[in-house]
């Protein structure tokens, strides 16, 4: 079992940052992969950015590439996302997922069902 815990959220004007949290706790973090996904109302659930266990491989979005940062703190049990130039279209709940089996690529890890455990959201407001 995974708990995972986001924070960070909040409302923001378009251009402005900021830094969500992850804390996950009941498994060994360090080998687990750990996703970025969001939500907008009214839309599917999709991909923001990915990090694997192994080492600093990091996966993007193409609409947040450039813009968004995914990192993480294995000392911490924490995945981070660092968010800048915010605009308008950002504006969704975002979800911190865990990947703690199967394979890890640049593929698998932007599906959602990679993933088997989640968090419950935090909600990210940008306004124009």
């Amino acid at each position: 079992q995974v708990q995972l815990v986001e924070s960070g959220g909040g409302l923001v004007q378009a251009g402005g940052s900021l830094r969500l949290s992850c804390v996950a706790s009941g498994r060994t973090f360090s080998s687990t992969s750990m996703g970025w996904f969001r939500q907008a109302p009214g839309k599917e659930r999709e991909f923001v950015a990915a990090i694997g266990w192994s080492g600093p491989s990091t996966y993007y979005a193409n609409s947040v590439k450039d813009r968004f940062t995914i990192s993480r703190d294995n000392a911490k049990n924490t995945v981070y996302l660092q968010m800048n130039t915010l605009k308008a279209e950002d504006t969704a709940v975002y979800y911190c997922a865990a990947k703690t089996v199967g394979l890890t690529s640049a593929q698998t890890l932007r599906i959602m069902g990679a993933y088997g455990y989640w968090g419950q959201g935090t909600q990210v407001t940008v306004s124009s």
